[in-house]
């Protein structure tokens, strides 16, 4: 029981609660790739509305008692969180949120599951309300309830649309279209707000978004490009297009270099975030100065980092202004060095019609020019290496296997390799590679399948080809290296479900097993993702189950790092799940103290498991003693 609060308390939180439900059903629409769950929550929030107008109208004998101020006062912090986090998803870059989906649709669920705990405190019974708003209370209660045990189903069409666009060069048009309808990206002016977006992001971020901006920067591209093709003046009307002639457009200042004050051409970022045209940098930097002359930093390096995604915002300011676009962008990104392109085209002739000693050394050449750059990746596949390099795959000589093995695995960096090197037919190639090839070979044949594997649609086809038991093998008997190699790939596999059945099956759990008892081995972390993956399957969890694992994860739970902690909490979660002889062995081998510890000073994935074991052995205590009650 809550004590010492005053009528006047009372009402203050239930007008605060009130004003909450008032202000989220209040926001606006979702215009982003988050459109469904917002409007999803804000519908169930919405409904919430009649109880307060009913208690607030109420007099002061129907005031809710002190008995029922918990379940409003958590009401109230899911409601602040809820205003908080979509807030924050209908601004910012649209693109962005989109890429983030998972994480947000976690967000999403945690509130969801923080307003059902706080209705489930409210004891509806007890308040003066008429039946009418009861029903609907309950109603709103079963339906948050629902959303908690089944969470909003993702957007597919999106995702796919998503993974298409980032991965083929040239989108079908029909896809593109549909995501400019989503992103409701459909004119110039939408685009230069979500570069603007997109620049802020990378000021956030000190100048180094890492890769997922470059998927940003590439999608924007292509909308952009689709834009212009479909509809090139949107938005200029016949009298503006007049106008436009005669009228200088106000440079914005985030355009102009901090030093010269002028259009930047070449836009690059120093390393305390700040954005200078190249030339006039590199002349202060060439003059001795070492500060950052925006800010008067000291500069931690003078690396220039390429701002592109402000050279694409200029350049579409540009192109919506009728200005034409400025000149000396900079070297070209996506073309390798006239001698590396001399050199893979002798290259790839050798590989075509060469000797085998000839196929030997030219496969080993494009293995180190694929490793050494970005550019030459690009240079490689385009000249048509792929299905040459595929050929030798089969190689009777184990050198040249390993060549063109490690080749590819160094072109699938390249993300829209990955779908060359599938569409070759590679895949049964590189199994066979990882079955029967040279411990080295196998160990690079293993981190290919990785690779291709982020790609969910090659999972399937590599699970299909017979690579899991290759890789169990390979896990048994390979180097450090191979061992991790073949782990990434097996946990990246088993994302999808029917890969899942195939390891457990192929006999993964055993060796997972034996790893995870030998601290020293350096597996312990890959063989407890995995074995946490493998156990949300009812066939890994049964597997997992004979292997007498509780002892170990306890272990675990009580030394280990705090994501292995988790893991463990999750598997042991899962086998005490439905399983009363498992949860007899965890409380009798005294894991509650452990558990109670991991409920207070874990990470919140492993609070909530461990929470929710420590529940099962209090439902078991009732079970044994039922007097007790």
């Amino acid at each position: 029981m809550i004590m010492g609060l005053t009528g006047d308390s009372k009402g203050q939180l239930l007008s605060q609660v009130a004003e909450l439900v008032k202000e989220i059903s209040g926001l606006p629409e979702s215009r982003n790739s988050c459109k469904k769950m917002h409007g999803n929550l804000v519908r169930r929030i919405k409904l919430l509305s009649p109880l307060f107008e009913e208690l607030r109208d109420g007099n002061e004998e129907s005031m809710i008692k002190i008995e029922e101020i918990k379940g409003f006062e958590l009401l109230k912090a899911a409601l602040d969180s809820t205003k908080e986090l979509l807030q924050s998803i209908n601004g910012g870059s649209k693109l962005y949120r989109a890429l983030q989906m998972d994480q947000i649709a976690y967000k999403f669920q945690e509130i969801t599951e923080a307003i059902e705990a706080a209705l489930n405190e409210i004891p509806y019974n007890n308040l003066d309300i008429s039946e009418e708003v009861q029903e609907q209370i309950e109603l709103v209660h079963t339906q948050f309830r629902r959303a908690k045990a089944r969470p909003d189903s993702p957007d597919l069409q999106l995702e796919h649309d998503l993974a298409v666009a980032q991965k083929e060069k040239d989108p079908d048009p029909a896809v593109l279209k549909r995501l400019s309808d989503k992103f409701h990206l459909r004119t110039i002016n939408d685009l230069t707000k979500e570069s603007v977006a997109f620049h802020e992001l990378v000021i956030a971020s000190g100048g180094d978004p890492g890769k997922r901006f470059e998927e940003m920067a590439s999608l924007l591209k292509k909308l952009k490009d689709y834009v212009l093709t479909e509809n090139p003046e949107a938005d200029t009307s016949e009298g503006e297009k007049g106008l436009m002639k005669h009228r200088s457009p106000v440079i914005p200042d985030d355009f102009r270099c901090p030093i010269s004050l002028e259009l930047m051409k070449d836009p690059v970022i120093v390393s305390t975030g700040q954005t200078y045209e190249r030339s006039c940098i590199q002349k202060w930097l060439d003059a001795g100065h070492k500060t950052c002359p925006k800010t008067q930093q000291t500069l931690s390096h003078t690396a220039l980092t390429p701002n592109y995604v402000l050279k694409s915002l200029i350049a579409l300011w540009c192109e919506s202004n009728g200005i034409e676009l400025p000149k000396n962008q900079g070297t070209c990104r996506s073309s390798a060095s006239d001698c590396d392109r001399t050199a893979i085209v002798a290259l790839l002739e050798k590989l075509a019609n060469g000797n085998s000693e000839q196929q030997r050394a030219a496969a080993g050449e494009l293995r180190l020019l694929a490793k050494r750059n970005a550019d030459n990746r690009v240079c490689i596949a385009e000249a048509g290496s792929i299905p040459l390099l595929v050929e030798l795959l089969s190689s009777t000589d184990p050198r040249t296997q390993e060549h063109a093995v490690t080749a590819l695995l160094n072109l699938s960096i390249n993300d829209s390799n990955k779908g060359g090197i599938v569409n070759a037919g590679a895949i049964p190639d590189i199994v066979d590679v990882l079955k029967n090839g040279s411990m080295e070979a196998r160990e690079n044949a293993a981190a290919t399948l990785f690779s291709l594997s982020v790609i969910d649609e090659y999972k399937v086809a590599i699970g299909a080809a017979g690579a899991i038991p290759a890789l169990i093998k390979l896990l048994c008997e390979g180097s450090p290296r191979g061992k991790k190699d073949a782990a990434t790939a097996i946990f990246n596999l088993s994302i999808f479900q029917g890969n899942k059945v195939r390891a457990v099956r192929a006999g993964i759990v055993p060796p997972l097993m034996r790893l995870l008892k030998d601290a020293g081995g350096g597996m312990v972390d890959e063989a407890l993702a995995i074995l946490a993956i493998l156990a949300s399957h009812q066939e890994g969890k049964v597997a997992i189950g004979q292997a007498d694992p509780i002892p170990v994860l306890l272990e675990v739970i009580r030394t280990g790092s705090p994501r292995n902690r988790e893991n463990a909490a999750a598997i042991l979660w899962s086998l005490c799940t439905g399983n009363i002889e498992q949860l007899k062995t965890a409380k009798e081998l005294s894991a509650e103290e452990a558990l109670k510890d991991l409920s207070e000073s874990g990470t919140d994935r492993a609070k909530r498991k461990a929470g929710s074991i420590l529940e099962l052995f209090q439902r078991l205590e009732v079970k044994e003693d039922p007097v007790s009650l």
